[in-house]
């Protein structure tokens, strides 16, 4: 059976401040991520996971494969612990605060600037009520960038689509430190976007 485990975080729970704080960061990964990784081993443990080798983003692009009892639940821990590993791995304490190379200028056709991405993405991120995600995703239909949102733990991976960048916009991704104010909280998360790494996931994607 395909066995999912806790990624370890390229940082020190630390190493986030001011921005994000290393309490949240600690229980966001720790028991939260923890929970989605369980959620998902033990669902696909019922439904007999070994006939389903591929990756989750494999399983979640095309829910059909699994039995209809199973899919919400695959669709929520699967999303769970995809969202969040991604969500990981594009923040670092040596953040450029703006992307360089193939990923700027595809950034500048699609949304005129950088500020211009900025503010869209930001607007959208306060716009989604209850929880969710805001993304920059890939569209290999289209070949082009575009930001969509997911409610919950709905991963762009269901609508085909490849993320990029992901903010989790949940209240347990920033209630220690920001309370209520989310809008505070995205304004923060600007300054630790490691746009090296989703330039990279860009990069390979557009070839």
């Amino acid at each position: 059976m395909v066995h999912y485990l806790l990624p370890r975080l390229p940082y020190a729970y630390d190493e986030l401040e001011p921005f994000v704080d290393k309490d949240t960061l600690q229980i966001h990964h720790q028991k939260h991520h923890q929970a989605y990784v369980d959620g998902l081993n033990n669902t696909l443990e019922q439904i007999g996971g070994k006939s389903h080798p591929q990756y989750i983003s494999s399983i979640l692009s095309d829910l059909n494969i699994i039995p209809e009892s199973a899919r919400n639940a695959v669709n929520f821990f699967g999303g769970g612990f995809e969202n969040h590993k991604l969500f990981w791995e594009v923040m670092s304490p040596d953040s450029d605060k703006k992307p360089g190379g193939r990923l700027a200028d595809a950034i500048d056709v699609y949304f005129d600037s950088f500020d211009s991405f900025k503010r869209i993405f930001s607007n959208l991120s306060l716009s989604i009520q209850g929880s969710g995600w805001c993304w920059l995703v890939f569209n290999p239909t289209y070949n082009k960038i575009e930001i969509i949102t997911t409610t919950n733990q709905d991963s762009p991976w269901t609508m085909r689509k490849i993320p990029l960048l992901g903010l989790d916009v949940w209240e347990h991704a920033y209630y220690l430190k920001y309370q209520n104010r989310r809008s505070d909280y995205i304004d923060a998360w600007w300054n630790v976007v490691n746009w090296e790494y989703v330039g990279n996931r860009f990069s390979e994607l557009s070839d």
